[in-house]
């Protein structure tokens, strides 16, 4: 139990009502879930407005009612807290009723439109690897140590977010790596937390459909950086161009990092194939087991968060030379001399990225056969770019179904097409099912081929209409590759 007043600390307060002093078992933003002594916060969604819940809430024995509305009935015995904006006042609470435990570790961000759980997961893994006690916060999981959680958002819900970190700090965690996505920083959820540094990946063409333009969207991602405190970093790819926008108003210590710019670290790529790369970090060579321009990047940013962090040059180049892919990006699989790559790009740049990758490797010598579909229910207007993109770089292309939620399916293949240049119409064809059109793709190739299976990536699950069924796309080529006569 936390007394109210305590855990109302730094909240931007307009008015109050009741007593302060009582006792909160714990906090809650679902009407649905409230116990005796809750806290329940009152916050308006896209779809719900909790505002229209409180009475449920009430009834359900919550003690008292943060809100940003005005109301026009109270209840005596419950506290009424007014405040500027629920989003931001759920953060700072939930943090100050699990002891602000961002304080008590060291907390990296990263955020970015591609790259932010591989750098994440590789920060993870090469410090797990020296033997520092770390926790990762990401798309795919949640670990503390070496425990697992499911996740299910990029970044969560700020009373998840401080529960796990708490959890963190119990178990003695001295670093986590966490996705800081754009959504998380509009919605505030990551408000109330203390940074110890913050990455810039890149920023391209994503989440218009929630942003509205790309000038919104780069600038929620900047506000990330405006918040770091003066005793923070700011690591930034200075190859995007917008690398240096994104630290310009920062108080935070800045470093750069480059393949092609003057910058405080640079990497310079010595040999590629589709089992990793040789690269030159300064003056020292190292080898990776990821493959890929892009994945240059991603080492060359988790390679500069430890030197920032005081690791040893040596310890860091050796360490980073034993780091895996991660789970669904540019994961490969070969059987009969066919090599299958899964991967997670589902955004015009990073299926660029990728095949872009795949073709200087292959140099023309064998077919590129690319099967990729679109998320439903997320911005439109990059679906005829993708088609463009995949259909130039691809000696063959199959349209399928990706996760179109509660879109019709046939309906973003058409969209994807129409971007399709008229002297590469004939290197495509659309297959709805989409093990279908894996198994289409795996029958067409032939020794040495390369099939690129795009978009959901470390994704278990397909979601048509609502529901999600049992896929991954990795164990699908494998399966079909091993039956393969």
């Amino acid at each position: 139990m936390k007394i109210l007043r305590e855990i109302l600390n730094k909240v931007n307060i307009i008015n109050s009502v009741g007593d302060t002093s009582v006792q909160i078992r714990d906090i809650k933003c679902n009407s649905s879930n409230i116990n005796e002594n809750d806290i329940f916060i009152a916050i308006a969604g896209n779809q719900v407005d909790g505002h229209d819940y409180i009475d449920s809430a009430i009834s359900s024995g919550a003690k008292c009612i943060v809100h940003d509305k005005n109301l026009e009935n109270t209840k005596d015995g419950v506290t009424y807290i007014f405040v500027k904006c629920s989003r931001e006042a759920i953060s700072i609470i939930a943090s100050n009723f699990y002891g602000n435990p961002s304080s008590k570790l060291n907390l990296i961000g990263v955020t970015g439109t591609n790259g932010k759980t591989t750098v994440s997961t590789l920060l993870y893994d090469l410090f797990k690897k020296i033997g520092i006690r770390s926790g990762l916060i990401s798309t795919v999981k949640i670990v503390i140590d070496q425990k697992e959680f499911e996740s299910n958002h990029t970044t969560p819900d700020p009373i998840t977010m401080n529960m796990y970190l708490n959890e963190m700090v119990k178990s003695k965690i001295d670093y986590c790596f966490m996705e800081v996505s754009s959504h998380g920083i509009h919605q505030k959820r990551i408000n109330g937390l203390k940074f110890t540094g913050g990455i810039f990946t890149n920023l391209t063409h994503d989440h218009l459909d929630y942003h509205k333009s790309f000038e919104d969207y780069r600038d929620t991602k900047k506000s990330f950086f405006d918040n770091l405190t003066k005793d923070a970093f700011a690591l930034t790819n200075i190859d995007d161009r917008n690398g240096n926008y994104m630290t310009q108003n920062t108080t935070a210590l800045k470093y750069t990092y480059s393949l092609n710019s003057i910058s405080d670290y640079k990497l310079k790529i010595l040999d590629k194939t589709l089992e990793g790369m040789l690269l030159k970090i300064g003056e020292n060579e190292l080898w990776t087991k990821l493959p890929g321009k892009f994945n240059a990047y991603n080492i060359l940013s988790t390679y500069c968060v430890g030197s920032i962090l005081g690791i040893p040059n040596e310890k860091l180049l050796e360490k980073i030379s034993e780091l895996n892919s991660v789970p669904g990006r540019f994961q490969s699989y070969k059987k009969n001399s066919i090599t299958a790559i899964v991967d997670y790009a589902h955004t015009p740049d990073a299926l660029e990225n990728i095949l872009k990758s795949i073709n200087e490797i292959n140099k023309g010598v064998n077919k590129i056969i690319t099967v990729v579909g679109c998320g439903g229910n997320r911005d439109e207007s990059k679906r005829p770019i993708m088609g463009e993109i995949a259909s130039s770089l691809s000696s063959k292309v199959i349209f399928t179904s990706d996760n179109p939620r509660n879109e019709n399916p046939d309906s973003i293949i058409e969209q994807m097409k129409r971007g399709v240049k008229s002297d590469d119409q004939k290197k495509t064809v659309s297959i709805l099912d989409r093990k279908e059109a894996i198994k289409v793709a795996c029958g067409l190739a032939i020794s040495n081929d390369i099939i690129l299976i795009a978009g959901k990536g470390h994704e278990s699950f397909q979601e048509i209409n609502g529901v999600k069924r049992k896929f991954d796309d990795f164990d699908v080529v494998k399966e079909i590759l091993n039956n393969k006569k």
